[in-house]
């Protein structure tokens, strides 16, 4: 790919505290217009990253180029071409939605008609147009979107999303994704999340940071496919004899025996194999059911841990 092709790109990104490295040298790169999870354990480097990234911090070395601007060389030009959105949510409870988005608009120094215009569209698009309490009444959920919708007041090409769902319940989180989406193709976005199952659905590519190096990156399937990750056949069936899990056994598969159920992980499952050996057994099945290797058992191989916020 091409240099001009990728939004953001990183050249041994390097940040030390101290005797303590955060950021240990990273190396990545960011298409234009894809959603780019940066997952990893606490204290992994992720907010390091992208505090560096959004020029709050200077790295110790290496750089970063965003559309052509380089960090070190040119922080002012990148911060017009950002929009940030903390894990922190950065409301002002007093206001209502409208006002916030306003005040967001005076802090860029958009002239009033272009502020009041922008903050009707991004009300609209984050269902946020109905909204007219302080915003301190509403919940956390509304107050995401509202925090993601001040970060796009500029109209930035680059998104950097820290922890956008962090501490909402499931529908709430659902909700924000699904605007997050509709952001994918028209902006860049770069987001660090602890919820797998949010990198997994939303993230073109994941890169995974660990004590502050990136040990893994690619899109979804293909860290789940590289790294091992087993798939999972799940068989309801009765009557199970020792000997049939002991068949069933071997050739890289596990297999566990509940009551009434057969659970066998194994990166290549072979079905048929599985059916000819129960069927030997006269087993009984009531179903089968196979589950595709998770993101999560991708992390915990390769970082030893959870992924936490």
């Amino acid at each position: 790919m091409s240099r001009n092709e990728y939004a953001i790109q990183t050249r041994d990104l390097t940040k030390d505290f101290g005797s303590r490295r955060a950021v240990n040298a990273i190396n990545i790169g960011i298409r234009k217009g894809e959603i780019f999870s940066l997952l990893g354990t606490n204290g992994a480097g992720k907010t390091t990253t992208l505090k560096m990234l959004s020029c709050l911090i200077a790295p110790g070395s290496g750089t970063a180029e965003l559309l052509g601007r380089d960090i070190l060389a040119s922080p002012q030009k990148v911060k017009e071409i950002i929009g940030v959105s903390p894990q922190e949510t950065a409301v002002t409870g007093h206001l209502t939605a409208r006002e916030n988005l306003l005040l967001m608009g005076g802090v860029f120094g958009l002239p009033n008609e272009v502020s009041r215009r922008r903050a009707e569209e991004l009300m609209e698009l984050m269902g946020l147009e109905k909204r007219n309490d302080q915003t301190r009444r509403l919940s956390g959920g509304l107050q995401r979107r509202l925090s993601i919708a001040m970060a796009m007041m500029s109209d930035p090409q680059i998104l950097f999303l820290d922890e956008p769902t962090l501490g909402l319940d499931p529908a709430a989180r659902k909700t924000v994704w699904d605007y997050i989406e509709k952001l994918k193709g028209e902006k860049t976005i770069l987001l660090t999340t602890h919820y797998l199952e949010e990198a997994d659905t939303l993230s073109d590519h994941i890169a995974i940071i660990h004590e502050g190096g990136i040990i893994a990156q690619g899109t979804p399937r293909e860290l789940k496919e590289h790294h091992s990750a087993l798939k999972t056949v799940r068989v309801l069936c009765e009557d199970i004899p020792a000997g049939c899990a002991e068949e069933l056994r071997g050739n890289d598969m596990q297999v566990t025996v509940k009551t009434n159920e057969l659970i066998m992980k194994t990166p290549a499952p072979d079905i048929y194999r599985i059916i000819g050996v129960l069927k030997k057994h006269a087993v009984t099945i009531r179903g089968i059911n196979w589950e595709e290797p998770t993101l999560d058992e991708v992390f915990l191989k390769l970082t030893g841990g959870e992924v936490t916020a």
